[in-house]
């Protein structure tokens, strides 16, 4: 599957304007739709309602592909406590099955911690496996909906498993597993079910974070991707406002005051409800504490021993390089180190490639082959 190239305009919102590129660049929207919605959304609701809308024609055209990312692109902006919420996360997975139906994709439900961790494999697509790859998200996706990943893996002949971890899609959505930032927990109890000794471990967004301290504690991690570090909030922050962090979360009346107030930015919105969702948690302090909880200390960089891959765009404004290049300098003990960061003129810039995703698997498959040897 050859996948769409280049970053668009089409919405003046920049945060907007990413997520309506992340839903035509993994491939499985139509390009005309996508402009459709950005140009009549100026409201959440209306990015709801458009989407929404667009799923239903686009079943009624028989368009399965289409229409289960058009809801997942609609739940996506649905508020956690909106009944909608569940139905339209339903929606898009039972459609996303139905319109791969013939991709043969095995789906695994694991019992952990009280509840279930969602999980699918794909067979290597060639005769002699060229290895393992277990991957999966960050804060606010689906394992589903990086399917065009997980393909072009599999494609290349390894044996690929994704899962959704404690506070990510199914997982917390209908298991009711909250977030644990302990990534190996999890991970240990995959490599466990699928008797793997030996993978290449992907962390795609925020996973970039959860795949480096995983690597440091599951040793049959033997590569681990990170796609991009996050390392440490704090360290984009000025000694002057660690500081002030720090006096704020003393006063946790006044902190929840602020980020309220804060909150009519809708990207902040966005984040902050998103980590009261998946932390299962109802005061912003608490999306606080999540935030900071992902820090260098908590990471144990030192005791990463594996080849590491950090990949990264010039312009990503989410987790920029600043980032990147302090987890590589953390990174004291790794077999090797490589680093990769994108740019705009590769049309691959923004946050996780959105732009030229199909260059960035280029080279992590290449990365990946070289070190499998």
């Amino acid at each position: 599957m050859k996948l769409p190239i280049g970053y668009l305009k089409f919405h003046k919102d920049a945060f907007i304007n990413y997520q309506l590129n992340r839903w035509h660049l993994l491939g499985y929207t139509e390009k005309g739709d996508i402009e459709k919605v950005g140009l009549s959304a100026k409201r959440t609701e209306d990015y709801v309602k458009g989407f929404t809308q667009l799923a239903e024609e686009a079943i009624a055209q028989k368009r399965l592909k289409n229409a289960a990312f058009y809801f997942r692109a609609a739940e996506f902006w649905v508020a956690p406590k909106d009944a909608r919420k569940l139905p339209l996360y339903e929606k898009f997975s039972e459609l996303f099955y139905r319109a791969f139906k013939d991709d043969h994709i095995e789906r695994h439900k694991l019992a952990y911690a009280g509840g279930y961790i969602p999980a699918m494999r794909l067979e290597p697509k060639k005769t002699e496996k060229q290895g393992t790859i277990l991957a999966f998200g960050g804060f606010d996706s689906l394992i589903e909906e990086f399917y065009c990943m997980w393909a072009y893996f599999a494609e290349a002949g390894y044996e690929v498993i994704v899962f959704e971890g404690p506070g990510q899609g199914g997982a917390l959505r209908k298991y009711g597993l909250a977030f644990d930032h302990d990534w190996e927990k999890p991970i240990g109890a995959i490599l466990d079910h699928f008797n793997v000794s030996d993978a290449t471990l992907i962390g795609v967004s925020m996973g970039g974070y959860w795949s480096i301290r995983a690597a440091a504690f599951e040793k049959r991690i033997k590569r681990v991707i990170s796609f991009p570090p996050v390392y440490d909030w704090m360290e984009m922050a000025g000694s002057f406002n660690r500081v002030l962090v720090d006096q704020l979360m003393k006063r946790p009346a006044l902190m929840n005051f602020l980020v309220r107030l804060k909150m009519s930015n809708r990207k902040l919105k966005h984040t902050i409800d998103q980590a009261l969702f998946i932390t299962k948690k109802e005061e912003p302090i608490d999306a606080v504490k999540w935030m900071l909880a992902m820090n260098k200390e908590h990471l144990n960089s030192a005791l990463v021993d594996q080849d590491v891959l950090l990949v990264g765009g010039e312009n990503d404004a989410f987790q920029p390089p600043k980032l990147l290049y302090k987890q590589q300098q953390a990174l004291v003990d790794a077999r090797s180190i490589t680093t990769q960061i994108f740019t705009k003129k590769e049309q691959a810039g923004q946050h996780c490639q959105i732009g030229n995703i199909g260059l960035a698997l280029e080279v992590m498959l290449n990365w990946i082959n070289r070190c499998v040897i």
